[in-house]
């Protein structure tokens, strides 16, 4: 697969407008839809990895999850290793013992459904949980135990077949999406069915951009900068009131998808895309989304009023050095092949995994230990 660096580019502006949300710049109202633009990547970027595989006769399943594990755990497990002693320092027994909860739930990827049941994204009490964006990595791996499946099982019947049942999927998630935030606003921005179109335009992205790479001209121009412009309405107008997702999802989505498709170098915004900054910025996007909400909760916790906007600055900051440190140390190591094997990932995966759900539960089991604080 080529790479691309306007697509790290748009990583970094998926990335930046999420944490400048989180931090409470007002300017950044709509920022949250970074993960939107998230999904869209995530589904392009898998779905043209399978393609080309499927079509060499070289997918496999075991790969497939291989790359999975390699990409999320090592830095997930890293963040959830560091915040284990500031959530015993800082946090309250009855705090502590939903982190125990979280830490159970991101294990087994099911987070999503956790704070589905117990919290909205939008709630003043969602600045106090540490582990509450990790909600976005769980459902895009519940979308990945079934997406390869389905286009291994429906390769036989062409392309074009392919392509049509992955539109109709994606039309019936968006609608009940639509549907259900007038019922269960909660459980529409939380849950698979509601957010599996937005990797599924990723999708159809990724098929177009097979069969028409690197197009050029006024169309190319013309399509990017529409794109950045309903990227920048978003992130701009937007604002936590909105019913989301719904059709109003379709402005960020469709953005990243028109930048997808039509931001190459040979475009302007393709080439402000791989300007160097926003490109190292994307290449660390997934570290600093993984650390820049505990960053910010603990700093939280720790502030008798909120952090000023200079001080929430320098935490985007420490979050973009440690997301550094973590994709340099931690990420790179684990993705080069000749330092550990097939069976070394899945193994570690597997004892990791283990190994947080146990804390998690002594945690829960032990009421969060509500004794560390006794004279």
């Amino acid at each position: 697969m080529i790479y691309r660096k306007e697509i790290d580019g748009l990583r970094a502006l998926a990335v930046l407008p999420v944490m400048l949300f989180h931090a409470g710049f007002s300017t950044f109202g709509g920022g949250f839809v970074g993960v939107d633009v998230f999904f869209v990547i995530s589904g392009y970027l898998i779905t043209s990895i399978i393609l080309a595989e499927l079509e060499t006769g070289t997918f496999s399943l075991a790969g497939f999850y291989e790359r999975r594990a390699r990409r999320i755990l090592p830095a997930l497990f890293f963040v959830l290793l560091a915040c284990l002693p500031l959530a015993w320092w800082w946090l309250l027994p009855h705090e502590l013992v939903a982190f125990g909860e979280s830490l159970i739930a991101v294990a087994v990827f099911a987070s999503n459904i956790l704070f589905w049941l117990q919290t909205d994204y939008f709630a003043a009490t969602a600045e106090q949980i540490p582990l509450l964006h990790t909600w976005s990595l769980a459902v895009e791996e519940q979308y990945y135990l079934v997406f390869p499946l389905l286009m291994l099982l429906a390769w036989g019947l062409g392309k074009r077949w392919l392509l049509g049942l992955l539109a109709v999927i994606a039309l019936l998630s968006l609608g009940w999406s639509e549907w259900l935030w007038r019922n269960s606003v909660e459980a529409n921005f939380y849950l698979i069915p509601s957010r599996a179109w937005e990797l599924l335009v990723g999708a159809l992205a990724a098929f177009y951009w097979q069969k028409h790479p690197f197009p050029q001209g006024i169309l190319a121009q013309i399509g990017s900068l529409l794109g950045i412009a309903l990227l920048a309405y978003a992130v701009l107008f937007f604002n936590e009131g909105m019913p989301f997702p719904s059709l109003y999802a379709l402005v960020p989505t469709l953005g990243a998808v028109l930048l997808i498709v039509f931001a190459t170098p040979a475009t302007w915004v393709g080439q402000l895309l791989a300007f160097p900054p926003l490109v190292r910025v994307g290449l660390i996007s997934y570290s600093a989304y993984l650390w820049h909400q505990p960053v910010f909760v603990f700093a939280r916790l720790q502030a008798l009023e909120e952090p000023s906007q200079s001080v929430m600055a320098a935490l985007i900051a420490l979050s973009l050095g440690l997301a550094w440190f973590s994709w340099r140390f931690v990420e790179k190591p684990f993705r080069n092949r000749q330092r550990f094997t097939r069976t070394q990932v899945f193994a570690w995966a597997l004892v990791g995994s283990v190994l947080f759900i146990a804390v998690g539960a002594v945690l829960v089991l032990t009421d969060g230990f509500a004794g560390r604080f006794a004279d």
